[in-house]
């Protein structure tokens, strides 16, 4: 039975050596690409132009990537990005907000309906959100291979340890490191009665060295330096090591590996829960404008893609870690706050689009 799993991928697919080709950007581009051939489908069928749905993605991206940028200097730290106005512009740096996505998209198809006379705004609207419910899946997919809004501690059998985190902070302690390693250790393979044997999600950890390095001062390091780095909060968060945890050393193939064990903290696979929600999220949506589509009044698809993906948002942010400090002092932390609006507003173009179809 599945008890718990460690969580540590690579965040790029290959490192090119200047650049790394990353899955999160692989996914996030993946997500325009798969939408834009959606696009296609639904303006052909609604007798639209496909140079048109180019412009829309255009549009989209543009709109995208500055909105949700601008999102999270403004929503979540503001003090920092304008003291240094020049890191708004390193976007590879992380720190993209969905919220502020959501308002840059509402600014630019509000502009793609003026541009088009026989586009209305809340037609496309109704539209977009169908697309924008898989990409987002994929965006969150992304956050996943990046081990990034991760969840809150779970006894569920279904936690993840993300030892990504770990292995990133050990391979930047010294330059004669040369890899980390955390997997996740069966109990049978435990010696009876050891301090691990006693965790309750024992993880492995392999620290290797190049034995370039003398073992004598690989071990040095490893029971001081590296055992005292293992103690910090930004480590523990995700596998607790004891003050006085043991190494084993192995020399091979060019290597020194030094291995301890620790008790790995599962969480919630947060950002896999918003993914597959998108997708259901998706896959109603689509059906509706499938069977419905010149039934359907203004606004019914977006009202519900607002209540389905913001409330399932605010109820998600309970099982998540706040993303930055100062949320630690709200009641609600800022991605629930900045989801109660859209909900509201879904709840409203939901009415509005029945009060449209009793009139008609």
């Amino acid at each position: 039975m599945l008890s718990y799993i460690v969580w540590s991928p690579k965040p790029y697919i290959v490192d090119l050596g200047f650049t790394e080709l990353r899955w999160y950007g692989l996914l996030f581009a993946l997500g325009f690409i798969i939408s834009q051939q959606v696009m296609f489908y639904i303006f052909k069928k609604e007798g639209k132009k496909e140079k048109q749905v180019e412009v829309l993605t255009l549009y989209m991206v543009i709109a995208t990537i500055i909105g949700a940028r601008l999102g999270h200097v403004l929503f979540y730290e503001p003090a920092r990005y304008l003291s240094n106005p020049i890191d708004i512009l390193k976007i590879w740096e992380g720190g993209l907000a969905s919220h502020g996505g959501a308002a840059g998209i509402l600014i630019a198809l509000y502009l793609f309906a003026r541009k088009y006379h026989d586009i209305s705004y809340l037609w496309i609207l109704d539209r977009i959100v169908i697309v924008v419910a898989i990409t987002g899946a994929l965006i969150r997919t992304g956050n996943f291979m990046n081990s990034e809004i991760i969840g809150s501690p779970t006894d569920k059998s279904y936690g993840v340890v993300f030892g990504r985190e770990v292995e990133l902070r050990l391979n930047y302690l010294t330059s004669a490191i040369e890899d980390v390693e955390i997997d996740r250790v069966k109990k049978s393979n435990l010696i009876e009665g050891s301090l691990e044997s006693e965790f309750q999600h024992p993880v492995k950890l392999v620290v290797a060295f190049n034995d370039k390095n003398k073992l004598e001062d690989v071990k040095k390091f490893s029971e001081n330096q590296l055992l005292n780095k293992l103690q910090d909060d930004n480590i523990s968060q995700h596998v607790v090591f004891s003050s006085d945890a043991a190494f084993d050393y192995n020399q091979k193939g060019g290597f020194i590996y030094a291995t301890t064990y620790g008790d790995g903290v599962p969480r919630h696979a947060a950002q896999l829960y918003e993914a597959i929600t998108c997708v259901f999220i998706f896959l109603l949506l689509f059906y509706l404008w499938n069977k419905n589509r010149s039934g359907l009044a203004d606004g019914r698809l977006f009202g519900i893609f607002l209540i389905a993906c913001f409330g399932l948002r605010f109820l998600y942010e309970f099982i998540k870690e706040n993303q930055v400090a100062f949320e630690d002092g709200l009641a609600l932390n800022m991605g629930q706050w900045l989801s109660i609006p859209l909900v509201l507003a879904g709840v409203y173009f939901i009415f509005q689009s029945l009060k449209a179809e009793k009139r008609i």
